[in-house]
């Protein structure tokens, strides 16, 4: 029960550190990108999202590997 419960929190602590990073690109980075590169204007949030969601699947994912993966015996 125990590993259950660091599993849950760490995944809460991913979920949470996603959310900031999110806001943070939503707040800052957007509206650079977007005074950077104008004629990608419509497609960086986007892009942004799809690249936030491709970083966030493998951070879950890599924990949940490096969490539950064999142990080997000492």
């Amino acid at each position: 029960m125990n590993s259950r419960l660091k599993i849950f929190g760490l995944i809460a602590l991913l979920g949470f550190v996603a959310g900031v990073i999110a806001q943070l690109t939503a707040v800052y980075l957007i509206p650079w990108m977007v005074s950077v590169l104008p004629l990608l204007g419509g497609m960086t949030s986007f892009m942004i999202s799809g690249f936030a969601g491709a970083v966030i699947t493998i951070a879950i994912v890599g924990a949940w590997v490096y969490m539950t993966g064999k142990k080997e015996p000492y």
